[in-house]
């Protein structure tokens, strides 16, 4: 179906990314005009999750099924209740949702992957049309079911030659006409996060911690000699990867102080993240997420890479990604492609998502 010219959207994309800050909520609309996409992040907030849900979220993996699907359930009807506060806060008539979920395994050399977040329970809390399931489709065709930026970056950031999220994982879409590229470049705040809960802190505010510690070179080199950094074409990384290659070698470092560990680790992010800018020639990349505000991190990828850092407002730094996934809902809602077999490695581009209630009414 394709929308009259002028034609709006107003969506609320929902985020939860594997950092565990919280539910980011943005309240988006979306305008074509002569097959151009516009954009505005009207309202926006994240609401942290209390220390209960950071528990069940981050021990899910390893709980009995049923409390998988228990879970699923309940943090759907949860995320349903904050979007109809949200709603009702801000006073606002979204036309649906489009929510990402929150992903609790994501293996997709087995082809499967799970996003918590019942769909159908949002739908019930809210009365609004709920898009999600966004990556299940590409995992049937054989992909990775990440990364879904890509599309996103290339209509709603046209000027941006690349767009680099420092998230719970650090991942980068590069176009380059007529070649998109995109993938998940190394873990990033899941991984210092976790650290400086060992210490008491939930995260390592402007990387105040990392840049009191000292830099150990040998941990860095095996670090940086971690297989999948040799690995070419479409590729992704999830909690299970990080699990089973990153931790232990890690914790085979245990004379190391945690200061020194995170030292350690945000010199192998800057590393990484500046190689795969160099190497692909970028000049200039757009910076999101929460690692936009670590400035001990910045320094560190700016000393790596040639490519000027663009830091965008604040708004952009912190609710991109939901901004995108409720622009993956209005591609899904104009049944246009969302996702790119070049960038997930599927054997073809398509549609993505699932619907729960009517879009039509």
């Amino acid at each position: 179906m394709k929308p009259p010219m002028n034609q709006e959207y107003h969506v609320i994309g929902l985020m939860s990314g594997t950092s565990l800050d919280g539910l980011d909520m943005a309240y988006c609309i979306f305008k074509l005009t002569h097959n151009k996409w516009t954009y505005s992040i009207e309202k926006a907030h994240t609401q942290p999750y209390p220390q209960k849900w950071v528990d069940t979220l981050k021990n899910l993996p390893l709980a009995p099924i049923v409390q998988f699907a228990e879970t699923d359930a309940a943090l759907g009807r949860y995320m349903g209740s904050l979007v109809a506060d949200f709603i009702l806060e801000h006073q606002i008539k979204p036309d649906f949702i489009a929510s990402h979920g929150h992903t609790i395994f994501h293996q997709p050399d087995k082809g499967f992957t799970a996003q918590i977040g019942c769909g159908a329970a949002i739908s019930a809390k809210t009365g609004l049309p709920v898009i999600n399931g966004f990556r299940n489709m590409d995992l049937a065709l054989g992909g990775h079911g990440a990364p879904l930026v890509p599309v996103g970056d290339l209509h709603l950031f046209p000027n941006e030659a690349a767009c680099l999220n420092l998230g719970g994982i650090a991942n980068v879409s590069i176009y380059q006409s007529p070649e998109l590229t995109a993938f998940d470049i190394c873990p990033c705040n899941m991984v210092l996060n976790r650290l400086a809960e060992l210490i008491g802190f939930a995260y390592d505010a402007e990387g105040k911690i990392a840049a009191s510690g000292r830099l150990d070179t040998v941990l860095l080199q095996r670090l940086n000699q971690l297989p999948y950094y040799t690995v070419k074409g479409p590729k992704s990384l999830g909690i299970e990867w990080v699990d089973s290659q990153f931790w232990p070698l890690l914790d085979a470092f245990q004379h190391l102080a945690i200061p020194d560990k995170m030292a350690t680790l945000v010199a192998h992010i800057g590393t990484q993240i500046g190689k795969v800018l160099d190497q692909a020639g970028v000049n200039q990349v757009l910076l999101s997420g929460g690692g936009t505000l670590n400035h001990f991190l910045i320094e560190s990828i700016r000393s790596n890479t040639k490519a000027k850092l663009h830091i965008p407002d604040n708004l952009t730094i912190h609710f991109k990604e939901a901004l995108i996934f409720a622009f993956l809902g209005v591609l899904r809602f104009m049944n246009e492609t969302n996702v790119y077999k070049e960038v997930t490695g599927s054997t073809k581009s398509h549609v993505a998502g699932a619907i729960w209630g009517n879009l039509n009414n």
